[in-house]
């Protein structure tokens, strides 16, 4: 499993999305985790989901932030 935010981003994506970000600059996919990662610790729903399914929980907030990209 990868340990810096950029992976953990990629790993959190359904493929068809995680194919898409891995094509952007890096520079790009670091915002993007950076995001991500700001997602997992403001949203307090996703506390609730991480207890149960951490892997679900990073996945939610991925897909929440590539919907505000393409909003």
């Amino acid at each position: 499993m990868p340990t810096d935010p950029v992976g953990r981003f990629l790993a959190a994506l359904d493929p068809h999305h995680r194919e898409a970000v891995s094509g952007t600059p890096r520079e790009e996919q670091e915002r993007l985790a950076a995001a991500w990662e700001r997602e997992l610790e403001a949203d307090t729903e996703l506390d609730s989901l991480d207890e149960l399914s951490p892997s679900a929980a990073e996945a939610e907030a991925a897909r929440r932030v590539l919907d505000r990209e393409n909003g």
